[in-house]
Protein backbone atom coordinates (compact mmCIF):
# COMPACT_ATOMS: atom_id res chain seq x y z
CA UNK A 1 0.00 0.00 0.00
CA UNK A 2 1.21 3.54 -0.38
CA UNK A 3 1.61 5.54 2.52
CA UNK A 4 1.65 9.31 2.54
CA UNK A 5 2.49 10.57 5.88
CA UNK A 6 2.28 9.40 9.39
CA UNK A 7 1.92 10.98 12.88
CA UNK A 8 1.20 10.33 16.64
CA UNK A 9 -2.06 11.56 18.16
CA UNK A 10 -2.07 12.72 22.27
CA UNK A 11 -3.25 9.27 22.80
CA UNK A 12 0.02 7.53 21.34
CA UNK A 13 -2.15 5.85 18.81
CA UNK A 14 -0.20 5.62 15.11
CA UNK A 15 -2.15 7.52 12.47
CA UNK A 16 -1.77 6.87 8.62
CA UNK A 17 -2.66 8.90 6.19
CA UNK A 18 -2.97 7.16 2.87
CA UNK A 19 -2.22 8.69 -0.45
CA UNK A 20 -5.22 6.76 -2.31
CA UNK A 21 -4.46 5.71 -6.40
CA UNK A 22 -6.49 7.61 -9.26
CA UNK A 23 -10.04 5.81 -8.65
CA UNK A 24 -12.42 5.44 -11.75
CA UNK A 25 -15.09 8.67 -11.65
CA UNK A 26 -17.49 7.53 -9.33
CA UNK A 27 -20.47 8.02 -11.84
CA UNK A 28 -18.48 5.21 -13.93
CA UNK A 29 -19.36 2.22 -11.14
CA UNK A 30 -21.33 0.06 -12.24
CA UNK A 31 -25.48 1.24 -11.47
CA UNK A 32 -27.28 -0.94 -9.18
CA UNK A 33 -29.72 -3.38 -11.33
CA UNK A 34 -33.13 -4.95 -9.66
CA UNK A 35 -33.70 -7.88 -10.67
CA UNK A 36 -36.74 -9.52 -10.91
CA UNK A 37 -36.22 -13.57 -9.56
CA UNK A 38 -39.12 -15.49 -9.20
CA UNK A 39 -37.30 -19.05 -9.48
CA UNK A 40 -34.43 -18.10 -6.70
CA UNK A 41 -37.01 -17.70 -3.98
CA UNK A 42 -38.10 -20.58 -1.62
CA UNK A 43 -41.37 -20.89 0.23
CA UNK A 44 -41.08 -21.36 3.95
CA UNK A 45 -41.71 -25.08 4.75
CA UNK A 46 -45.38 -26.20 5.46
CA UNK A 47 -44.38 -26.92 8.97
CA UNK A 48 -44.49 -24.84 11.08
CA UNK A 49 -47.32 -21.93 9.32
CA UNK A 50 -45.68 -18.29 9.76
CA UNK A 51 -48.74 -15.94 9.87
CA UNK A 52 -48.26 -13.06 7.26
CA UNK A 53 -46.82 -9.94 9.29
CA UNK A 54 -44.17 -7.24 8.81
CA UNK A 55 -41.25 -7.43 6.44
CA UNK A 56 -37.59 -8.04 6.96
CA UNK A 57 -34.79 -6.61 5.05
CA UNK A 58 -31.18 -7.57 5.27
CA UNK A 59 -28.23 -7.31 2.61
CA UNK A 60 -25.25 -10.02 2.37
CA UNK A 61 -22.29 -10.23 0.39
CA UNK A 62 -21.03 -13.00 -2.11
CA UNK A 63 -17.16 -12.99 -2.16
CA UNK A 64 -17.22 -14.89 -5.40
CA UNK A 65 -19.84 -12.70 -7.33
CA UNK A 66 -18.47 -9.22 -6.36
CA UNK A 67 -22.05 -8.44 -5.71
CA UNK A 68 -24.13 -7.81 -2.34
CA UNK A 69 -27.46 -8.42 -2.06
CA UNK A 70 -30.55 -6.76 -0.64
CA UNK A 71 -32.89 -9.35 0.33
CA UNK A 72 -36.19 -9.02 2.10
CA UNK A 73 -38.37 -11.81 4.02
CA UNK A 74 -42.55 -10.86 4.62
CA UNK A 75 -42.66 -14.10 6.99
CA UNK A 76 -43.07 -16.92 4.81
CA UNK A 77 -40.54 -16.67 1.62
CA UNK A 78 -37.26 -14.87 1.26
CA UNK A 79 -36.30 -12.88 -2.15
CA UNK A 80 -33.76 -10.91 -3.28
CA UNK A 81 -35.65 -7.56 -4.58
CA UNK A 82 -31.50 -6.28 -5.74
CA UNK A 83 -28.19 -7.14 -6.88
CA UNK A 84 -25.49 -4.16 -6.07
CA UNK A 85 -22.66 -5.03 -8.44
CA UNK A 86 -19.41 -4.12 -6.53
CA UNK A 87 -15.52 -3.10 -6.99
CA UNK A 88 -13.53 -1.50 -9.51
CA UNK A 89 -11.81 -3.87 -11.81
CA UNK A 90 -13.82 -6.24 -13.85
CA UNK A 91 -10.92 -9.05 -14.32
CA UNK A 92 -10.49 -9.19 -10.67
CA UNK A 93 -12.57 -11.19 -8.05
CA UNK A 94 -12.32 -8.06 -5.21
CA UNK A 95 -14.69 -10.28 -2.51
CA UNK A 96 -16.99 -8.10 -0.50
CA UNK A 97 -16.68 -9.79 3.36
CA UNK A 98 -17.96 -7.61 5.97
CA UNK A 99 -20.48 -5.51 5.99
CA UNK A 100 -22.28 -3.53 9.23
CA UNK A 101 -25.26 -1.41 8.96
CA UNK A 102 -25.10 2.07 10.84
CA UNK A 103 -27.52 2.30 14.13
CA UNK A 104 -29.45 4.97 12.00
CA UNK A 105 -30.04 2.77 8.92
CA UNK A 106 -28.51 5.30 6.35
CA UNK A 107 -25.17 3.80 5.64
CA UNK A 108 -24.04 -0.20 4.59
CA UNK A 109 -20.47 -0.30 5.97
CA UNK A 110 -18.29 -2.90 3.69
CA UNK A 111 -15.13 -4.42 3.18
CA UNK A 112 -13.31 -6.12 -0.14
CA UNK A 113 -11.10 -8.25 1.00
CA UNK A 114 -9.10 -8.71 -2.32
CA UNK A 115 -8.38 -5.72 -4.87
CA UNK A 116 -6.29 -3.14 -5.49
CA UNK A 117 -3.63 -4.36 -3.68
CA UNK A 118 -5.46 -5.60 -0.32
CA UNK A 119 -9.10 -4.54 -0.30
CA UNK A 120 -10.54 -1.67 0.87
CA UNK A 121 -13.56 0.20 2.92
CA UNK A 122 -16.62 1.33 0.78
CA UNK A 123 -19.51 3.31 1.95
CA UNK A 124 -22.97 2.76 0.74
CA UNK A 125 -26.11 5.28 1.09
CA UNK A 126 -29.39 2.32 1.76
CA UNK A 127 -32.48 2.49 0.12
CA UNK A 128 -30.70 4.06 -3.41
CA UNK A 129 -27.58 1.35 -2.43
CA UNK A 130 -25.26 3.92 -4.40
CA UNK A 131 -21.63 4.61 -3.38
CA UNK A 132 -21.12 7.77 -0.92
CA UNK A 133 -17.61 8.12 -1.85
CA UNK A 134 -14.34 6.33 -3.03
CA UNK A 135 -13.02 3.24 -1.42
CA UNK A 136 -10.49 3.76 1.14
CA UNK A 137 -7.10 1.60 1.54
CA UNK A 138 -6.67 -0.64 4.70
CA UNK A 139 -4.66 -2.87 6.00
CA UNK A 140 -4.11 -6.70 4.45
CA UNK A 141 -7.50 -8.40 3.88
CA UNK A 142 -9.70 -5.93 6.02
CA UNK A 143 -12.43 -8.52 6.65
CA UNK A 144 -14.94 -8.22 9.50
CA UNK A 145 -16.55 -5.05 10.18
CA UNK A 146 -18.46 -2.97 12.65
CA UNK A 147 -19.91 0.32 13.43
CA UNK A 148 -20.18 2.12 16.48
CA UNK A 149 -23.53 2.87 17.98
CA UNK A 150 -23.19 6.66 17.44
CA UNK A 151 -22.44 6.25 13.48
CA UNK A 152 -18.98 8.06 13.84
CA UNK A 153 -16.07 5.41 13.45
CA UNK A 154 -15.91 2.12 12.14
CA UNK A 155 -13.66 -0.88 13.45
CA UNK A 156 -12.01 -3.69 10.63
CA UNK A 157 -9.65 -6.19 11.37
CA UNK A 158 -6.87 -6.56 8.93
CA UNK A 159 -7.32 -10.49 8.73
CA UNK A 160 -4.17 -11.14 6.05
CA UNK A 161 -5.14 -14.32 4.92
CA UNK A 162 -2.20 -13.96 2.41
CA UNK A 163 0.41 -12.69 4.14
CA UNK A 164 3.46 -13.74 6.18
CA UNK A 165 2.52 -15.23 9.33
CA UNK A 166 2.56 -11.62 11.33
CA UNK A 167 1.03 -9.38 13.71
CA UNK A 168 -1.93 -7.52 12.20
CA UNK A 169 -4.29 -4.56 13.12
CA UNK A 170 -7.26 -2.97 13.35
CA UNK A 171 -8.25 -0.13 11.22
CA UNK A 172 -10.49 3.04 12.14
CA UNK A 173 -12.42 5.03 9.93
CA UNK A 174 -14.26 8.00 10.60
CA UNK A 175 -17.45 7.38 8.61
CA UNK A 176 -17.98 11.36 7.86
CA UNK A 177 -14.59 12.28 6.36
CA UNK A 178 -14.03 8.76 5.10
CA UNK A 179 -10.26 8.72 6.33
CA UNK A 180 -8.64 6.08 8.40
CA UNK A 181 -7.90 7.81 11.49
CA UNK A 182 -5.75 5.07 13.79
CA UNK A 183 -4.49 1.67 12.73
CA UNK A 184 -3.97 -0.30 16.27
CA UNK A 185 -1.61 -3.25 16.12
CA UNK A 186 -3.54 -6.72 18.12
CA UNK A 187 -2.55 -9.62 16.85
CA UNK A 188 -1.84 -12.39 14.36
CA UNK A 189 -5.02 -12.91 12.43
CA UNK A 190 -7.71 -11.02 13.62
CA UNK A 191 -11.23 -11.51 12.99
CA UNK A 192 -14.57 -11.22 14.39
CA UNK A 193 -15.03 -7.41 15.00
CA UNK A 194 -17.39 -6.31 16.91
CA UNK A 195 -18.39 -2.62 19.25
CA UNK A 196 -20.18 -3.35 21.95
CA UNK A 197 -23.74 -1.71 22.25
CA UNK A 198 -23.03 0.66 24.98
CA UNK A 199 -20.19 1.44 22.44
CA UNK A 200 -17.30 1.72 25.25
CA UNK A 201 -15.21 -0.92 23.38
CA UNK A 202 -13.82 -2.85 20.19
CA UNK A 203 -13.65 -6.71 20.55
CA UNK A 204 -11.68 -8.95 18.01
CA UNK A 205 -10.34 -12.43 18.40
CA UNK A 206 -7.26 -13.69 17.37
CA UNK A 207 -7.17 -17.25 15.41
CA UNK A 208 -3.44 -17.93 15.52
CA UNK A 209 -3.03 -16.67 18.83
CA UNK A 210 -5.82 -17.59 21.03
CA UNK A 211 -6.66 -14.09 22.14
CA UNK A 212 -9.09 -11.87 22.91
CA UNK A 213 -8.39 -8.41 22.00
CA UNK A 214 -10.35 -5.34 23.46
CA UNK A 215 -9.98 -1.72 22.62
CA UNK A 216 -10.56 1.32 24.44
CA UNK A 217 -12.39 3.59 21.63
CA UNK A 218 -12.39 6.35 23.68
CA UNK A 219 -8.13 6.21 23.75
CA UNK A 220 -8.38 3.98 20.39
CA UNK A 221 -5.84 1.75 22.64
CA UNK A 222 -5.59 -1.82 23.09
CA UNK A 223 -7.20 -2.26 26.83
CA UNK A 224 -7.18 -5.59 27.51
CA UNK A 225 -6.13 -9.19 26.49
CA UNK A 226 -7.54 -12.09 27.67
CA UNK A 227 -5.71 -16.04 26.82
CA UNK A 228 -8.34 -18.50 25.62
CA UNK A 229 -6.03 -21.48 25.43
CA UNK A 230 -7.22 -24.42 27.24
CA UNK A 231 -5.58 -24.81 30.76
CA UNK A 232 -4.12 -21.39 30.53
CA UNK A 233 -7.09 -19.19 30.11
CA UNK A 234 -6.61 -15.63 31.64
CA UNK A 235 -5.59 -12.12 31.22
CA UNK A 236 -2.70 -10.94 29.70
CA UNK A 237 -0.65 -8.01 29.36
CA UNK A 238 -2.37 -5.10 27.07
CA UNK A 239 0.98 -4.23 25.40
CA UNK A 240 0.85 -7.96 24.15
CA UNK A 241 4.65 -8.70 25.79
CA UNK A 242 7.69 -8.39 24.64
CA UNK A 243 7.64 -10.66 21.71
CA UNK A 244 4.41 -8.47 19.95
CA UNK A 245 6.84 -5.23 20.78
CA UNK A 246 9.85 -6.74 18.66
CA UNK A 247 7.61 -7.46 15.69
CA UNK A 248 6.41 -3.61 15.94
CA UNK A 249 9.56 -2.34 16.74
CA UNK A 250 10.87 -4.36 13.73
CA UNK A 251 8.44 -2.89 11.16
CA UNK A 252 9.15 0.83 12.55
CA UNK A 253 12.54 0.37 12.04
CA UNK A 254 11.96 -0.76 8.11
CA UNK A 255 9.51 1.84 7.14
CA UNK A 256 11.49 4.46 8.97
CA UNK A 257 9.14 4.73 11.51
CA UNK A 258 5.84 5.47 9.44
CA UNK A 259 3.70 2.58 10.11
CA UNK A 260 3.99 0.07 13.49
CA UNK A 261 2.01 -3.08 11.66
CA UNK A 262 4.40 -5.61 10.46
CA UNK A 263 1.71 -6.83 8.04
CA UNK A 264 2.59 -3.92 5.96
CA UNK A 265 5.86 -4.18 5.93
CA UNK A 266 6.56 -7.63 5.90
CA UNK A 267 8.70 -10.56 7.00
CA UNK A 268 12.24 -9.00 6.12
CA UNK A 269 11.41 -6.43 9.02
CA UNK A 270 11.62 -9.04 11.51
CA UNK A 271 14.71 -10.79 9.95
CA UNK A 272 16.56 -12.90 12.89
CA UNK A 273 13.38 -12.91 14.85
CA UNK A 274 10.63 -16.06 14.71
CA UNK A 275 7.19 -15.17 16.34
CA UNK A 276 7.06 -17.61 18.57
CA UNK A 277 3.40 -19.61 18.38
CA UNK A 278 2.17 -22.53 19.85
CA UNK A 279 -0.73 -24.70 18.19
CA UNK A 280 -3.88 -22.92 19.08
CA UNK A 281 -6.79 -25.13 20.75
CA UNK A 282 -9.56 -22.56 20.77
CA UNK A 283 -8.64 -20.60 17.44
CA UNK A 284 -11.12 -18.06 18.18
CA UNK A 285 -12.71 -16.68 14.82
CA UNK A 286 -15.94 -14.07 16.27
CA UNK A 287 -15.54 -12.06 19.99
CA UNK A 288 -19.33 -11.38 20.41
CA UNK A 289 -20.62 -8.71 23.34
CA UNK A 290 -24.07 -9.83 24.76
CA UNK A 291 -26.84 -7.55 24.51
CA UNK A 292 -25.90 -5.61 27.87
CA UNK A 293 -22.27 -5.38 26.91
CA UNK A 294 -21.51 -7.25 29.83
CA UNK A 295 -20.33 -10.22 28.57
CA UNK A 296 -18.35 -11.09 25.14
CA UNK A 297 -18.87 -14.53 23.82
CA UNK A 298 -16.03 -16.25 21.91
CA UNK A 299 -16.48 -18.48 18.97
CA UNK A 300 -13.61 -21.19 19.46
CA UNK A 301 -13.83 -23.12 15.70
CA UNK A 302 -11.13 -25.45 16.72
CA UNK A 303 -12.23 -26.28 20.14
CA UNK A 304 -15.91 -26.90 19.67
CA UNK A 305 -17.01 -25.05 22.29
CA UNK A 306 -17.93 -21.04 22.98
CA UNK A 307 -16.47 -18.81 26.03
CA UNK A 308 -18.42 -16.40 28.09
CA UNK A 309 -16.16 -13.89 29.49
CA UNK A 310 -17.38 -11.47 31.88
CA UNK A 311 -16.71 -8.37 31.25
CA UNK A 312 -15.99 -6.54 34.74
CA UNK A 313 -14.01 -9.55 36.49
CA UNK A 314 -12.32 -10.61 33.50
CA UNK A 315 -12.31 -13.91 33.59
CA UNK A 316 -14.28 -17.40 31.80
CA UNK A 317 -17.89 -17.48 33.44
CA UNK A 318 -19.54 -20.48 31.15
CA UNK A 319 -18.48 -23.02 28.84
CA UNK A 320 -20.85 -24.10 26.21
CA UNK A 321 -20.37 -27.11 23.95
CA UNK A 322 -21.09 -26.74 20.04
CA UNK A 323 -21.29 -28.68 17.00
CA UNK A 324 -18.57 -28.85 14.58
CA UNK A 325 -16.76 -25.59 13.92
CA UNK A 326 -18.54 -22.43 15.50
CA UNK A 327 -17.74 -19.67 13.17
CA UNK A 328 -19.40 -16.68 13.89
CA UNK A 329 -22.13 -15.77 16.39
CA UNK A 330 -25.32 -13.43 16.83
CA UNK A 331 -27.03 -12.04 20.44
CA UNK A 332 -30.80 -11.10 20.18
CA UNK A 333 -31.24 -7.66 21.15
CA UNK A 334 -33.55 -8.97 23.98
CA UNK A 335 -30.85 -10.54 24.84
CA UNK A 336 -32.20 -14.09 25.24
CA UNK A 337 -30.85 -16.13 22.79
CA UNK A 338 -27.35 -16.67 21.48
CA UNK A 339 -26.79 -18.34 17.40
CA UNK A 340 -23.89 -19.66 16.02
CA UNK A 341 -22.82 -20.76 12.47
CA UNK A 342 -21.28 -23.88 12.66
CA UNK A 343 -19.00 -23.81 9.92
CA UNK A 344 -17.48 -27.47 9.06
CA UNK A 345 -20.83 -29.14 10.28
CA UNK A 346 -23.20 -26.90 8.07
CA UNK A 347 -25.55 -26.20 10.75
CA UNK A 348 -26.90 -23.22 12.85
CA UNK A 349 -27.19 -23.80 16.60
CA UNK A 350 -29.38 -21.85 18.96
CA UNK A 351 -28.59 -21.60 22.95
CA UNK A 352 -30.85 -20.13 25.42
CA UNK A 353 -28.99 -17.69 27.02
CA UNK A 354 -30.54 -17.82 30.63
CA UNK A 355 -29.84 -21.63 31.07
CA UNK A 356 -26.91 -21.78 28.36
CA UNK A 357 -28.36 -24.68 26.97
CA UNK A 358 -28.35 -25.85 23.20
CA UNK A 359 -32.09 -25.84 22.17
CA UNK A 360 -31.74 -26.51 18.52
CA UNK A 361 -29.13 -27.62 15.70
CA UNK A 362 -30.80 -26.32 12.43
CA UNK A 363 -29.19 -27.95 9.13
CA UNK A 364 -27.97 -25.49 6.78
CA UNK A 365 -29.45 -25.25 3.45
CA UNK A 366 -25.60 -25.84 1.66
CA UNK A 367 -21.91 -26.34 3.17
CA UNK A 368 -19.63 -23.98 4.97
CA UNK A 369 -22.21 -21.90 7.57
CA UNK A 370 -20.89 -18.20 7.65
CA UNK A 371 -22.17 -14.95 8.67
CA UNK A 372 -25.08 -14.11 11.22
CA UNK A 373 -27.26 -11.22 11.23
CA UNK A 374 -30.03 -10.80 13.86
CA UNK A 375 -33.50 -8.64 13.50
CA UNK A 376 -33.79 -5.70 15.80
CA UNK A 377 -37.36 -7.48 16.96
CA UNK A 378 -35.35 -10.89 17.83
CA UNK A 379 -37.85 -12.99 15.80
CA UNK A 380 -35.47 -14.28 13.09
CA UNK A 381 -31.95 -15.18 12.62
CA UNK A 382 -30.37 -14.80 8.74
CA UNK A 383 -27.04 -17.12 8.05
CA UNK A 384 -24.74 -17.10 5.28
CA UNK A 385 -23.85 -20.33 3.67
CA UNK A 386 -21.06 -20.42 1.17
CA UNK A 387 -21.16 -23.20 -0.58
CA UNK A 388 -18.44 -24.71 -2.61
CA UNK A 389 -16.72 -23.91 -6.14
CA UNK A 390 -19.72 -22.61 -8.20
CA UNK A 391 -22.29 -23.52 -6.28
CA UNK A 392 -24.92 -20.47 -5.35
CA UNK A 393 -24.53 -19.35 -1.56
CA UNK A 394 -27.33 -19.34 0.41
CA UNK A 395 -28.84 -17.11 3.01
CA UNK A 396 -31.73 -19.26 5.53
CA UNK A 397 -34.26 -17.60 7.25
CA UNK A 398 -34.26 -19.52 11.33
CA UNK A 399 -37.11 -18.68 12.84
CA UNK A 400 -36.23 -18.27 16.93
CA UNK A 401 -39.70 -18.88 18.64
CA UNK A 402 -40.40 -22.22 16.72
CA UNK A 403 -36.52 -23.33 16.38
CA UNK A 404 -36.24 -24.21 12.66
CA UNK A 405 -35.70 -22.70 9.08
CA UNK A 406 -38.48 -20.97 7.74
CA UNK A 407 -36.59 -19.76 4.40
CA UNK A 408 -33.72 -19.75 2.01
CA UNK A 409 -33.13 -17.69 -1.08
CA UNK A 410 -29.84 -18.27 -3.65
CA UNK A 411 -27.49 -15.90 -3.57
CA UNK A 412 -23.85 -15.59 -5.71
CA UNK A 413 -21.24 -17.91 -4.79
CA UNK A 414 -19.40 -17.75 -1.09
CA UNK A 415 -21.77 -15.72 0.45
CA UNK A 416 -20.50 -14.42 3.98
CA UNK A 417 -21.29 -11.32 5.26
CA UNK A 418 -24.48 -10.36 6.29
CA UNK A 419 -26.09 -7.40 7.93
CA UNK A 420 -29.84 -6.74 9.18
CA UNK A 421 -31.14 -3.29 7.88
CA UNK A 422 -35.21 -2.84 8.85
CA UNK A 423 -38.34 -4.15 9.84
CA UNK A 424 -41.39 -2.87 8.16
CA UNK A 425 -45.08 -3.15 8.15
Amino acid sequence: MQVGRSARNATGTFVVALALPTLLPLGAQPRPVTVARPGNASAAPATPSTPAGPTYHVYAGAESADKIYRIRFDGRTATVEREIPIGELPAEMEGPHGLAISADGRFLHMTTGHGFPDGKYWQFVLGPDTLAGPGLLLGTFPASIDATPDGRYTYSVNFNLHGDMVPSSVSVVHVANLAEVARIVTCTMPHGSRVSPDGRFHYSACMMDDELVEIDTRTQQVSRRFHLARGSEGARPADGGAMLQMWIDGARRVSGGRTGDPAEVGYPAMAGHQHAMTPATCSPTWAQPSADSRRIYIACNKGDEILEIDRDTWTITRRFATGRGPYNLGVTPDGTMLVASLKQGSQIELFDLASGRSVARVPSSTTLAHGVAMSTDSRYAFVTSEGVGAAPGKVDVIDLRARVKVGTVDIGPQASGIAFWKVTP
